[in-house]
């Protein structure tokens, strides 16, 4: 029997496509010993389990066949109207259902955005550090990647003019309580990048899963979103009510972008799960949703008070992290020279496990830096966790350096 030799019939652009480094951990932190920062995971409490039930009998009861039949590809019309209408009065954006699509998840939206812009070469900016599922996305179709260093205010806007020099399709930002480090985008920071973007033939993509999870602070106004005619908003209902569905949905005031995308959309899938857009669009006409926000909003303040508070009572002060105003992450800095991915086997000997700086990077190795996540444990968990943390940090690290 001929055997099959995969390695010449895989494609280029699977071959340039790395493996999620999360995905992989998670089967190694999947020990109900082991206390994990790692996973992006909302914390199953906020489900509204009750509502959804309710909302899943009442759409089967009132539209029937229609929840289990093929739909058309920009999505369930209603649920369209709904975002459109709550970004209109939320955000004061001018939009209608034909500026929305909705996605398999903000994943798919990546990738179709990847699929309709991006050639081989082709220049994509991107934060330092930046999403690596984004960067997976992006990855598979070969784009020369610039990074942008992001500070505590944002995206470096003299770097970012820099690299507008050369030719580029694409910016990627995450402005609220951003993934990996948690930080958000000044007032005067997103100012300064629309400026730089306003005569740039260029795409801007905001992606804001984060952004209703504000626990601190006021809300700042989108970079491009309202503004730029090139730009792209990113919303899900993955943070908010439930993640398994994943609905996701693309926002553009640019028509002709949308139609590709839906091109791109309907050779990709056909449509996202309709019985599941039913479900989201009744649970949103029957329930409180900015009341069930303000419910996650308060249990995730708690529990980033709760890890920032037992980091400063068990890291060492040469550490340092971020202190979120929203979201889901913080982002822990060691020491220059010490690799958090060393740690990352040690840290899983004391059942803890956090996700180490390396794969939020374009080829950088041996990180200083780690992203843990407080949305999926509770309070005494946390502490457990950070104290566990805490005892390697001091192995390791110790009083090598003092904290700014």
């Amino acid at each position: 029997m001929n055997c099959l030799n995969t390695d010449q019939l895989i494609s280029e652009q699977i071959r340039h496509t790395p493996p999620s480094f999360i995905r992989s951990i998670l089967n190694t932190a999947a020990d109900p010993e082991i206390i994990s920062f790692a996973g992006g995971l909302p914390n199953p409490a906020s489900f509204p389990q009750e509502a959804l039930l309710a909302s899943m009998e009442r759409i089967v009861t009132t539209y029937g066949s229609r929840v289990f039949q093929y739909s058309i590809t920009a999505g369930l019309l209603q649920l369209r109207e709904t975002i459109a209408d709550r970004y209109r009065k939320k955000f004061g954006l001018n939009l209608g259902a034909d500026h929305v699509l909705i996605t398999t998840g903000s994943q798919q939206a990546l990738d179709l955005l990847s699929k309709v812009l991006l050639n081989p070469g082709d220049g994509v900016i991107v934060e330092k550090p930046s999403y690596l599922g984004a960067l997976q996305a992006f990855s598979q179709y070969r784009p020369a990647f610039h990074p942008v260093e992001l500070s505590e205010n944002g995206m470096n806007p003299e770097q970012l003019k820099n690299v507008l020099q050369k030719p580029v399709k694409l910016l990627y930002a995450i402005p609220n309580f951003q993934n990996p480090t948690g930080l958000s985008y000044s007032a005067q920071n997103r100012e300064a990048i629309r400026a730089l973007l306003s005569n740039k033939n260029i795409v801007l993509v905001e992606d804001d899963p984060y952004g209703e999870l504000r626990f601190e602070g006021g809300r700042l106004p989108y970079i491009g979103a309202g503004h730029l005619p090139g730009s792209v908003l990113l919303g899900t209902f993955s943070k908010t009510i439930t993640p398994g569905m994943r609905v996701g949905f693309l926002i553009s005031e640019n028509k002709d972008l949308i139609k590709h995308l839906s091109v791109a959309k309907e050779a990709s899938d056909l449509h996202t799960n309709i019985f599941a857009q039913y479900l989201i669009w009744d649970y949103l006409q029957h329930s409180d949703y900015e009341a069930h926000i303000a419910s996650i909003t308060e249990l995730y303040r708690q529990q980033a008070q709760a890890m920032t508070e037992a980091i400063d009572r068990y890291f060492p002060p040469s550490v340092s992290a971020t202190r979120p105003r929203g979201g889901m992450f913080l982002w822990v800095t060691l020491p220059k020279g010490i690799s958090a991915l060393s740690l990352f086997p040690l840290a899983l000997e004391r059942k803890v496990a956090f996700v180490p700086g390396d794969p939020f990077y374009i080829n950088e190795k041996d990180v200083n830096a780690m992203r843990l996540n407080y949305s999926n444990a509770d309070c005494p968990t946390i502490e457990e966790g950070i104290r566990r943390l805490g005892e390697l940090l001091w192995e390791k690290v110790g009083h090598s350096l003092c904290r700014k």
